[in-house]
């Protein structure tokens, strides 16, 4: 029939199966974006449920699936050349292996994405995630690919296996901290915004997490980067979570001879002035709290008071303005804050050899 059209035509029999073949392509996209216009409308209404994953994923098949469709109706009901033919068995070997490593790639993105919308914060691994998947799966693809047209990769892989161990060994550093970027991502033990410590001594603001450093601000306003691998070993002290507000403890110390229970009164009476008249960060909730704690000392009775603060760096002005306080507390009622003191004793010895020392250790009118 075609040749008979071609005839008709003058046309050369290869003029016309390409104008079929055309024909059935065009109608093929032309259907599919159709449908994927419609889909894609309903993946928008939809939006915030499982019904926006469903049609997500659909709305990616419809050009594919048309054009194989188009691509092997034309291979069956025409007598094409054997060019011809094995040029359409390739591209519908291509199709093939796009909607086979497509459509699995799209369901994971679109899950990632339903990820990264319930929770933003997990945006910054979604994002990369789906960039290596994409890759690995586009990867595979053109391997399945080359292997079908009989091109071989041995050659390729014994390269890239080699060259992957020397840069492994060159980077390994890099890949450590890395790693540990997507673990603090993932993980979440910080955050931008929170306030922490290392047991190495580094603490501040998180201003930053990326994939090879995390960056600190200082109280002193400087600039600490910190390698992900250090900041994955460390043991951190996260003073924003869970709460914002923490405990500050005062160690007092006052002279022997004093009521325990009059100090700590007088005490938790101090504090609760200091929050109610100043509020520079002490807090009158969680009530502060005075405690006879670690007791006796060589040359005091020694007291802790607990207050809490709004902020980790309140800390400074609120110890100043209580440790003011309670010296001008404790001269108002005559409360003596002890310096070290320590009594020698000599014995009879010393005394014999240095007989001056007894002498001098007497007292004025002895």
């Amino acid at each position: 029939m075609l040749q008979d059209l071609a005839h008709a035509f003058r046309l050369s029999p290869n003029v016309v199966y390409s104008i079929v073949f055309g024909a059935l392509i065009v109608v093929a996209l032309l259907f599919g974006f159709a449908l994927y216009w419609i889909l894609h409308r309903w993946t928008k209404k939809l939006r915030g449920t499982w019904g926006e994953l469903v049609f997500a994923l659909l709305e990616s098949l419809p050009v594919p699936l048309l054009l194989l469709a188009a691509l092997y109706s034309g291979l069956e009901s025409l007598e094409l050349p054997r060019r011809y033919e094995r040029i359409g068995s390739k591209l519908i070997l291509a199709l093939v292996l796009l909607v086979v490593f497509y459509f699995p790639t799209k369901m994971i993105i679109v899950f990632l994405r339903r990820v990264s919308q319930r929770n933003p914060g997990m945006e910054r691994i979604t994002q990369p995630a789906a960039f290596v998947i994409r890759t690995l799966f586009a990867l595979l693809a053109v391997v399945i690919f080359l292997e079908n047209l009989g091109i071989s990769l041995t050659a390729i892989w014994t390269t890239l296996g080699v060259g992957s161990v020397a840069v492994a060994l060159a980077l390994q550093e890099t890949l450590s901290n890395f790693f540990s970027g997507l673990y603090l991502m993932a993980d979440q033990p910080v955050s931008p915004g929170d306030y922490i410590k290392l047991d190495a001594g580094q603490q501040g603001y998180v201003l930053r997490i990326g994939w090879r450093s995390t960056s600190l601000r200082t109280p002193s306003n400087n600039l600490v980067v910190i390698p992900n691998s250090t900041l994955a070993k460390a043991v951190i002290t996260n003073f924003s979570r869970p709460e914002a507000w923490t405990s500050l403890s005062i160690p007092v110390s006052v002279a022997y001879g004093y009521d325990a229970r009059r100090i700590e009164r007088i005490l938790l009476e101090v504090a609760r002035e200091a929050a109610r008249e100043t509020g520079d960060g002490l807090l009158t909730n969680p009530e502060p709290t005075a405690g006879f704690i670690p007791g006796f000392g060589q040359s005091s009775m020694d007291f802790t008071l607990t207050v809490q603060i709004r902020r980790i760096e309140d800390q400074d002005g609120v110890q100043s303005e209580l440790r003011k306080r309670i010296q001008e507390r404790f001269q108002k009622e005559g409360i003596e804050i002890p310096f070290p003191t320590r009594t020698i004793v000599l014995g009879k010895s010393v005394l014999e050899t240095f007989p001056e020392l007894g002498a001098k250790s007497k007292p004025p009118d002895a």
